[in-house]
């Protein structure tokens, strides 16, 4: 694969990203990233495949929070993050990082809810 054809697949991978199709993005940027073990691409498109992969990564994990979040407030007015990521079985998350997560759902404004200590305050 040759730089152009590496570019036109991290654009797709990131239209992908765009339109939330976020496991079809992981795919293709998990070929990307195979293919560019074999092979000598520009600094730059490595770096942006593996921003891209983060990006996707988190992504993805914080529309599965989402949803779980989503489904928990409708009958309780918290949940620790213990107890969050046994409910979550989609992905596989350490506290810190779904935490981490959650906060950055926060900060931009898809997550209304505080954090006290351990807990999620819906």
């Amino acid at each position: 694969m040759d730089n152009k054809d590496f570019i036109t697949q991290l654009n797709r991978a990131q239209d992908l990203m765009s339109q939330a199709k976020y496991k079809e993005a992981f795919i293709l940027l998990e070929n990307l990233k195979e293919i560019e073990k074999n092979s000598d691409f520009d600094y730059n498109l490595i770096h942006r495949l593996y921003q891209l992969y983060s990006n996707c990564y988190s992504l993805y994990n914080q529309k599965v929070i989402l949803k779980h979040i989503d489904k928990i407030s409708k009958s309780s007015s918290s949940v620790t993050f213990h107890e969050l990521k046994n409910e979550i079985d989609e992905i596989e998350l350490e506290e810190a990082i779904l935490e981490r997560e959650i906060e950055l759902l926060i900060l931009r404004g898809d997550l209304s809810c505080r954090i006290v200590k351990d807990k999620i305050i819906f």
